[in-house]
């Protein structure tokens, strides 16, 4: 099995320098960095906010790290404990050691993380892959968890066409001159590309090699151990699945969920909406 790493060392020297510059830029407020050791690696994590209380745990989608929550920090961390996530196996500062080859495999690094951190009562909130781990934890490792938002997840519909062909759209859009990525951004449904920072991240992330496995749709069996309050957000405009779809059978296999269809949003969520995400996130763990 492989794992996630850098092609080379001169690619990942020259991520490193682009990942330390946006830190700075686009979170320039206090934090403390942790680095964690789990079973699959060293684990980076940025702590914010109060010292007592039941913490935000932050997931960052597929690609992504910490910093794709950096709209969302000041607002969440006014009345909570903040850990912004730097998921093993994406582009960050965290290092992996060793593969994560299915759910179990994610669900036990996610504990080790949470009990290396001495949480025992998480709100995970987590955007698409993001989403797919903190379901995927409580099912198989139930017990450290508050609460769940989830912002589009992943693993309830397979990856189609039109998932790829949005994610191929963007990923151009992003590439091209940043005044006409407005236009762009509207004309593909991804909001994300006109965060430029994080657009200049993503590009010096290329010779990041991610070997992670593909979310695998929940079953019914899975999705009925779910028992924690869990609200899910999907997106009226996902190119990812079906929203109504997922809505639906969100509704008659898991009795502690609440699920909202957010209108004029695609699977770019928290770019699309981000205020109405940061004010369900508040309401879900209770401000």
């Amino acid at each position: 099995m492989r794992i996630s790493q850098f092609k080379n060392n001169q690619a990942r020297d020259r991520f490193r320098a682009a990942y330390e510059r946006t830190l700075e830029e686009l979170w320039p407020g206090p934090r403390t960095a942790l680095d964690l050791p789990t079973t699959f690696g060293t684990t980076r994590v940025y702590r914010t906010g109060p010292q007592s209380g039941e913490p935000i745990v932050l997931l960052p989608g597929s690609g992504g790290n910490a910093l794709m929550w950096h709209r969302y920090i000041d607002a969440l961390a006014q009345h909570h404990p903040v850990i912004a996530v730097d998921a093993i196996g994406e582009p960050g500062a965290s290092v992996q050691t060793a593969p994560i080859a299915d759910g179990q495999d994610g669900a036990a690094w996610l504990d080790e993380l949470l009990a290396a951190l001495e949480v025992t009562a998480a709100h995970l909130v987590g955007c698409s892959y993001g989403g797919w781990l903190a379901v995927n934890h409580q099912i198989h490792r139930p017990g450290r968890t508050a609460s769940l938002t989830l912002l589009d997840p992943a693993g309830f519909a397979d990856f189609g066409p039109r998932f790829y062909a949005w994610l191929i759209a963007g990923g151009l859009a992003a590439t091209a001159p940043r005044p006409l990525r407005p236009r762009l951004a509207r004309l593909v449904g991804n909001s994300a590309i006109l965060e430029s920072e994080l657009m200049s991240l993503m590009r010096a992330s290329m010779g990041f090699r991610r070997a992670l496995p593909v979310p695998p749709v929940f079953s019914d069996e899975e999705l009925h151990r779910l028992r924690v309050p869990a609200l899910f957000l999907l997106g009226a405009r996902s190119a990812m699945h079906d929203s109504r779809d997922v809505a639906d059978r969100i509704g008659r296999l898991v009795s502690s969920a609440r699920v909202e269809i957010v209108p004029g949003a695609g699977h770019a969520l928290p770019t699309d909406q981000p205020a109405l995400v940061a004010e369900r996130i508040l309401n879900a763990v209770g401000q």
